[in-house]
């Protein structure tokens, strides 16, 4: 009875793995044609992407956090 548990184990192990590796072979969902409509402003998290810039890299400044927010730039934060 022992073996016959031990080889469901294996199976079922050799099962998942065959669809974990059978999952990371899944084409893009989004088409390289199709990005154009990600990058449409309506897109966007904020309504004002300019001000809340702003509003981030003022913060990462005061707070010496640099690159935590995900914000672009560089440069020594000087206002």
């Amino acid at each position: 009875m022992k073996n016959f548990y031990a080889n469901r184990i294996g199976l079922l192990t050799l099962g998942l793995t065959c669809l974990l590796l059978a999952a990371c072979s899944i084409e893009p969902w989004v088409k390289p044609y199709e990005r154009a409509n990600l990058a449409d402003p309506i897109m966007s998290f904020s309504r004002d992407p300019i001000s809340s810039s702003y509003i981030n890299h003022v913060y990462q400044a005061r707070e010496g956090a640099r690159g935590a927010e995900g914000g672009q730039g560089g440069g020594c934060g000087c206002n």
